[in-house]
């Protein structure tokens, strides 16, 4: 069977736990988006992090999240309208980025994907960004809120996928032409 997601086969390690991490914010994509890149990429023979699935209860999500991070060879973030509302986001993108910036290029790759968002509003924290951190300052401490700032603004520049005001479908044909050899 053809594997469309072939297109970076030696990133698909069979060993690791992982192959692909997903970043999102469930409020705005658990149950549209993100559930049918998830089932995707598993109908692909990915093997997919998805935090309601994978998390081990009574386990500490925190721990458990950065770990799942660690092990994936593929990261994808899912920024959407309500993305920098969540800590859990947030700190969630700050790991992907450090293991990014740590580590060899091809040891991990990161793919955003803006849904509905501008990637310039990740970028420099407009629109719904903007009022997300209006509440983030209030919340957490200057330096954390700095950091996540900090995070955004460069995953905003990197190369991805621009999804604002298109159809998922639309979507999900471009991806399969992509892989397609």
């Amino acid at each position: 069977m053809h594997n469309k997601w072939s297109i970076y086969p030696s990133s698909l390690d069979t060993t690791s736990q992982w192959n692909v991490f997903l970043s999102f914010r469930g409020v705005d994509t658990r149950k549209t988006f993100v559930s049918h890149l998830n089932a995707e990429m598993k109908h692909a023979g990915i093997k997919v992090f998805l935090d309601d699935d994978a998390l081990r209860r009574g386990y500490k999500i925190k721990s458990g999240l950065f770990e799942a991070i660690e092990e994936s060879k593929i990261l994808i973030i899912v920024f959407s309208k309500n993305y920098a509302f969540s800590k859990w986001c947030l700190d969630e993108l700050v790991k992907i980025l450090e293991r990014q910036n740590t580590q060899e290029p091809w040891r991990q790759l990161v793919f955003p994907i803006f849904y509905n968002v501008d990637p310039r509003d990740v970028e420099k924290q407009e629109g719904s960004f903007k009022i997300a951190f209006e509440v983030n300052n209030r919340r957490y401490p200057k330096e954390t809120v700095d950091i996540w700032r900090a995070a955004l603004s460069e995953a905003g520049t990197l190369g991805g996928w621009d999804l604002q005001n298109s159809w998922d479908g639309y979507f999900f044909l471009t991806i399969s032409s992509c892989y397609t050899s």
